[in-house]
């Protein structure tokens, strides 16, 4: 009973759609993937040839009409996903959902803001569909293993990145007393920068110590980065070492409902909103 009510809600052009825009099984389903990733893989060089003053200064009319010409393009298709899917709402907050909306919100606000075209570059985000067009299921899974890795170990991580910035804010605090405006530690939160640059191994040199004293602690801190770099590293392994239990192979079937992607390829209904595949 279920199933024929999933079946219903998309009939018709709706479900011609579904299956153009979500299923890359299909001849036009993998006619329409390869065209739109060809379509982002050339708006996202506009973008880049536009931050070019040269290139820009010659060509930036037909550059801002090639961008416009995008953006109006993803916007269509953006509302056509939005309605080819029995819940558009939780296709909208999708991972795919948030970067197709970001993909076409910078040009609309560049006209109350300008420069924020730049941030189309977000729509190489979009490319990532190319696991689904060339059927590398098995990269669906990996992705899928380590995304469950990053959720299960986030909680450590954050205690973990508390601590650091409790050692950070500690540490800027005496190299503020040690070293002074002299030596360009003129507030506690640019020495705080400074110890940041200095634990994650990064040293810009824009800041350093001139005192021996001083000298000895960013020793210190330079020895210390090396020991928390490896900490998240090894929560995130130890997650993924548990994950990494066999599992049968992922399907590239999208759900009709929440257009939600992952499924087992055994699967008759969808693990996210329990519609029928």
């Amino acid at each position: 009973m279920r199933g024929g009510r999933d079946k219903s809600v998309l009939s018709g052009w709706r479900a011609r759609g579904h299956e153009i825009i979500y299923e890359a099984d299909t001849p036009a389903g993998k006619l329409f993937d390869v065209a739109l990733l060809l379509a982002i893989v050339v708006s996202v060089a506009v973008v880049m040839l536009d931050s070019i003053g040269p290139v820009r200064a010659r060509w930036g009319g037909w550059l801002t009409a090639a961008e416009w010409f995008f953006t109006v393009l993803f916007t269509v298709e953006y509302v056509f996903r939005l309605l080819c899917v029995g819940r558009p709402l939780a296709y909208a907050r999708s991972f795919f959902g948030v970067v197709d909306l970001l993909a076409v919100l910078p040009t609309y606000a560049s006209l109350l803001v300008p420069q924020t075209q730049f941030l189309l570059a977000i729509r190489i985000l979009r490319v990532l569909r190319v696991f689904r067009v060339l059927k590398l299921v098995s990269f669906l899974g990996e992705a899928e293993r380590l995304l469950a890795a990053l959720r299960a170990s986030w909680r450590k991580i954050a205690v973990f990145l508390f601590a650091v910035l409790t050692i950070v804010v500690l540490f800027g605090a005496l190299m503020y007393v040690l070293e002074g405006a002299e030596n360009g530690f003129t507030s506690i939160p640019r020495a705080v920068y400074w110890a940041i640059v200095t634990l994650t191994t990064v040293g810009y040199g824009d800041i350093s110590p001139g005192t021996p004293l001083g000298q000895a602690v960013a020793s210190l801190i330079m020895i210390l980065g090396y020991g928390i770099i490896a900490v998240p590293t090894g929560l995130v392994s130890a997650e993924l070492m548990r994950a990494a239990a066999p599992r049968g192979p992922v399907s590239t079937q999208a759900c009709p409902q929440c257009g939600a992607e992952g499924h087992d390829a055994d699967a008759a209904y969808c693990k996210f909103c329990g519609a029928h595949l």
